[in-house]
């Protein structure tokens, strides 16, 4: 019983309304409240604020809601642990990634499943900072995001790959034959480009700046088929990382050239919720993709 109202107390926090929480959980709002209220009534302490809506946590529900999410993790982990020792890793994993890597992560699917055909997937595309927030609260397993620019909190973390920026262009595109190419000069380009509440937009405001120059897209989108597609019309560009079009085999009708002065790299990796231990299915995804690390960490030395 007290799992099940640490469970309901973690899904009002997250969704900060009662008739929000309750439908989430599939259970009416007066059960949600009741639920809550026993619970405070068992630790001796209020955990919400109450008015005439949800006023958020008090100091107490603060520090309640982290052994809460500790917990509810800790139980969640023994029932899947015990549930693979009897027949094996089996279930779904959710992972949340930030867009322009959304092309790789079947490299980290495909072999896991391959090894664990009882596994499925959900996989979905966010923000860097949903990431986080979902992984933290133990609505996503696992997080493909940037490791290197912004801070993450408490996670445990592992380097996938580089992300290098790329003018990209239609054949006959401007910068089309060169070589390489300035921040300053892609600024005063038509571009199409990720929306500003996108990591990867922010990383290349902040470059541009540094360059002296100001981004003033024509098309913003969170979506990258919807950059794609402008830009094979030949009327924009953007600024990606070159292993998309590399990924998408449009090499053919797109260009590439390296953005230079400075020659800007980020990391991207896999995150996961900093506790011990892991849920089993957690953990063997962890160890797949330090195995993918590892692997390209070899091919990469000459």
């Amino acid at each position: 019983m007290l799992l099940e109202r640490l469970e309901l107390f973690i899904a009002l926090a997250r969704e900060r309304h009662f008739g929000r929480a309750a439908e989430a959980c599939g259970i009416t709002q007066p059960t949600l409240s009741s639920a809550i209220k026993q619970l405070e009534s068992s630790l001796g302490i209020m955990l919400v604020k109450r008015g005439s809506r949800f006023g958020g946590l008090t100091p107490e529900g603060e520090l309640v809601l982290g052994w809460a999410q500790r917990i509810v993790g800790d139980a969640v982990a023994m029932r899947e642990e015990v549930k693979a020792s009897r027949r094996g890793l089996s279930g779904r994993i959710r992972i949340a990634v930030i867009p322009t890597a959304l092309a790789m992560v079947a490299e980290l699917t495909t072999p896991f499943r391959e090894k664990h055909p009882g596994v499925t997937f959900s996989i979905l595309s966010r923000t860097s900072v949903e990431i986080l927030s979902l992984v933290g609260n133990f609505d996503a397993d696992i997080g493909i995001t940037y490791l290197d620019n912004e801070p993450l909190g408490r996670v445990i973390s592992v380097p996938l790959y580089l992300e290098q920026y790329h003018l990209v262009t239609s054949e006959g595109g401007p910068f089309a034959d060169a070589e390489q190419v300035s921040w300053s000069e892609v600024a005063n380009l038509p571009l199409c480009l990720l929306t500003p509440d996108m990591q990867n937009r922010r990383i290349i405001d902040q470059h541009l700046a540094e360059a002296g120059a100001t981004v003033r897209p024509t098309l913003e989108s969170n979506s990258m088929i919807v950059l794609f597609s402008h830009i094979v019309t030949g009327k924009w560009s953007s600024i990606m990382p070159g292993h998309l079009v590399r990924a998408f085999d449009l090499s053919r009708t797109i260009r590439t050239i390296p953005i230079v002065e400075p020659v800007a790299n980020h990391i991207v990796g896999v995150v996961a919720a900093h506790r011990d231990p892991h849920t089993p299915l957690v953990a063997a995804f962890l160890s797949e993709t330090l195995k993918l690390n590892n692997l390209r960490r070899t091919a990469e030395q000459p």
